[in-house]
């Protein structure tokens, strides 16, 4: 069974860093493209940036020259290194990712989430 399981979320004062880890356990033949998204209250959940196998990386605006994606093919781990956080950075942190199963079929797989919360 593919499970990602995240940490490193927590309370950080405005201005402050925080790093989120997401690994990735369970048969999984490879993991092509990963990301992070974001659902605040009473908001939609959005993308905060992706990452691609070859390591091509996207970001939501917001978080461009903040935020920088990462990830490690041979620990199946992604990460999320967040700089000058902001009040509006606050949200529930989900990681996820599409992986290639060995039977060749690929699955779309969603972390449970991590709280972030940024104080101002």
């Amino acid at each position: 069974q593919v499970q990602l399981v995240e940490s490193g979320g927590g309370l950080v004062q405005a201005g402050g860093s925080l790093r989120l880890s997401c690994a990735a356990s369970g048969t999984i033949f490879r993991i092509n493209n990963m990301g992070w998204y974001r659902q605040a209250p009473g908001k939609q959940r959005e993308l905060v940036a992706g990452i691609t196998s070859g390591g091509t990386t996207n970001y939501a605006d917001s978080v461009k020259g903040r935020f920088t994606i990462s990830r490690d093919n041979a620990k199946r781990t992604m990460y999320l290194q967040m700089n000058s956080l902001k009040p509006e950075d606050t949200a529930v942190y989900y990681c996820t990712m599409y992986g290639i199963l060995p039977g060749g079929l690929e699955y779309n797989y969603w972390g449970q989430g991590t709280q972030v919360t940024v104080s101002s």
